[in-house]
């Protein structure tokens, strides 16, 4: 009769092999990485986690989070050994047409995160964690991190939090297998180090030795026991455990064996683990023998059906009654977005709002009111709320996450590694340029549209009044390709749109074309429908002569800048590009070419990578001449109106600038 150690070191033994085999196929990988943590995964994988190796989304199923992403063929390594991947397969670890990355991605269905950027998976189990309490379900999410990655403070600020919410569905594993990449990690070996950190921040910590099944086993039993608190289990481990040549060393981290040191390394790992004693010998009742009777031994834990509590993600719907918006009424957009994430988490339960200790700044406190139970105040730690929105996201909910956009920018890499994992973020930052006025430069966020921008799939929406942003908002929660970024102000703007028009992703707004509203301002032609006049028939004399492109607070500006050029006798055409990203070229390249083959594009953000700059470059070689109104320089405290003269943003900038092209 086989027993659970022996099984258990037979699958350890597996890993080891499998991952040395893969990354020297491959010529590179972090073999010593894996080698220090195959012990625990064993464990993991075939005792602590209860999953259904058939169904990836069965709701129930445990989560694991390698959190060390370098240690990746150890995941596939397990995978295989569950049987969801051939051997043959693993083969292929790291090449092009492989869903075997370096580090994991969505592109392996049964990887719960992008990881490989340290730091990120504590928050993303967080996320997970507060996702199964919300709807009701036991399962438990594991995160295996690496000691070198706990220097990150964004692991802090998700075990902070973790306590905070006592989450003991939460169990995390500290591979403290003392060396880094090129040095010494902070404490070495002392284990006890970070057992006290962690308690410090109310976690239960439980110190083992990472190579003794027995003591792993007994660990992850207590930690299912938890009451109230998450628990860590600390493993003092071996890097490159197993094989004398790289044990416990630096200069071997990501670095492959040659095939002549693999074949040695594979013969000491079956002296060492499978009974043999001495190298190649194989008889018929030898330990390695035994080994393969074991392999019968495993089944899998089948994790319960959900409870009848459990919440499905149901979206009764996506649409959203128009909110009583009057035109010329003056609203923050900032506010529009809480009046219209209220009204989307009561059709859709799925709708989760996570906000950094600002809801009052932006407004999502209006959601918190109605729907308490999916709010989660993250408190000031931006790292860690997208990090746990990527982990709600994982778990079929639609996350919400607010700040001021110059805070977002605090947590790019784990917006960056949303992005790769392909998340469906839904992010909105407020109080955006030199128009907050007063609090100075510290808080305009300048920069957002361009930090966005260059995400892989992402759209980027800046509304101008509050019709619009409602629209948005919705528009924002059926996008399903990958991150939606939303920009709101913090100075009231006049409302300028009726409450039934419509926007989509890709749009934009002709607000004014000087020539058509002369025809349609003449009495004789009050019935004529603007969208049938024929501008190619009309005297080109009569054209405008610049199309002013703006977004959010510039367009206020712009339509200003219509009114006084018109006192002047100078027509010019308004365009709200409220999508700069994507953007609709057609239309823009349509006006332009009725408005003097010229265009001026006005935004409240650093020209580096904006507005102006996603149209030049959506515009390139088409002959069309671009200027760009943006701010320049740093700003200082002021008010709004003060600031946007100052950058040269407001209406008698515009004007200025058209009469200089024309």
């Amino acid at each position: 009769m086989v027993d659970l150690k022996k099984f258990l070191e037979k699958k350890a033994y597996n890993l080891r092999r499998l991952s040395l085999i893969m990354t020297s196929k491959a010529g590179s990988g972090h073999p010593t990485s894996c080698l220090s943590a195959a012990d625990l995964v064993s464990v993991l994988f075939f005792h602590a986690m209860s999953y259904d190796p058939r169904s990836v989304i069965y709701p129930n199923n445990d989560r694991f989070i390698l959190s060390k992403g370098h240690a990746a063929p150890l995941l596939y390594a397990a995978w295989q050994q569950v049987g969801v991947l051939k051997e043959q397969d693993l083969y292929n670890y790291r090449k092009i047409d492989s869903v075997l990355e370096g580090h994991p991605t969505a592109r392996f269905a049964y990887s719960e995160a992008a990881t490989g950027s340290l730091g990120i998976g504590l928050s993303i189990g967080v996320g997970q964690a507060l996702s199964a309490n919300l709807d009701n379900l036991s399962f438990r999410t594991y995160v295996l991190m690496g000691d070198s990655e706990v220097s990150e403070g964004s692991v802090w600020e998700a075990a902070e939090l973790a306590a905070y919410y006592k989450l003991n569905n939460l169990i995390a594993i500290l591979d403290c297998n003392r060396l880094g990449q090129s040095t010494e990690t902070m404490h070495g070996e002392h284990a006890e180090r970070y057992e006290k950190k962690f308690q410090a921040f109310g976690w239960e910590a439980i110190i083992v030795d990472g190579h003794d099944i027995t003591e792993i086993i007994g660990a992850f039993d207590k930690a299912k026991k938890a009451k109230d608190s998450p628990v860590i289990i600390i493993a003092k481990t071996v890097k490159g455990y197993g094989i004398d040549s790289i044990a416990n060393k630096l200069g071997y981290h990501g670095k492959a064996l040659s095939e002549e040191e693999l074949n040695i390394a594979l013969k000491e790992l079956e002296v060492k683990f499978c009974g043999l004693e001495k190298v190649g010998e194989i008889e018929e009742n030898s330990g390695l023998a035994e080994f393969d009777e074991v392999e019968s031994y495993w089944q899998p834990k089948i994790p319960d059906r959900p409870s009848e509590k459990y919440k499905n993600n149901i979206c009764e719907s996506l649409e959203l009654e128009a909110h009583a918006y009057k035109i010329g009424e003056k609203v923050s957009t900032r506010l529009a977005y809480g009046h219209a994430l209220s009204k989307l988490g009561d059709n859709c339960n799925s709708v989760v709002c996570l906000d950094a200790e600002v809801k009052n700044s932006t407004y999502a406190d209006i959601f918190e009111e109605k729907h308490k139970d999916r709010f989660f105040q993250c408190f000031i730690a931006e790292q860690n709320m997208v990090g746990m929105a990527i982990g709600f996201d994982s778990r079929g909910k639609m996350p919400f996450v607010s700040t001021f956009s110059c805070f977002m920018s605090r947590a790019y890499d784990q917006i960056r590694m949303a992005a790769i994992g392909q998340s469906k973020l839904k992010l909105v930052g407020s109080h955006a340029g030199v128009s907050i006025g007063q609090d100075g430069p510290s808080q305009m966020g300048l920069e957002d549209i361009a930090l966005m921008r260059c995400l892989p799939e992402s759209i980027v929406l800046y509304p101008c009044d509050g019709v619009s942003t409602y629209k948005l908002v919705e528009q924002m929660s059926r996008y399903d390709k990958g991150i939606s970024y939303l920009r709101t102000t913090r100075m009231d703007t006049p409302v300028i749109y009726n409450v039934n028009e419509e926007f989509s992703v890709g749009g934009c707004k002709v607000l004014r074309q000087a020539v058509i509203e002369t025809i349609i301002g003449n009495k004789d032609n009050k019935n004529i429908n603007k969208n049938n006049i024929n501008i190619e028939a009309i005297n080109k004399d009569f054209w405008d002569k610049a199309c002013i492109i703006a977004a959010g607070v510039t367009v206020s500006e712009a339509l200003k800048a219509y009114d006084i050029l018109s006192l002047e006798g100078i027509s010019i055409s308004v365009i709200d590009l409220y999508s700069i990203k994507p953007l609709d070229r057609e239309k823009i390249i349509e006006v332009a070419k009725k408005s003097g083959n010229k265009i001026i594009t006005v935004e409240d953000h650093y020209v580096q990578g904006g507005l102006g700059e996603a149209v030049c470059s959506a515009l390139a070689n088409t002959g069309i001449i671009i200027e760009k109104l943006a701010v320049t320089k740093l700003p200082m405290s002021g008010l709004p109106e003060e600031l946007l003269a100052w950058a040269g943003i407001d209406a008698l900038a515009i004007c200025k600038k058209v009469k200089s092209i024309i």
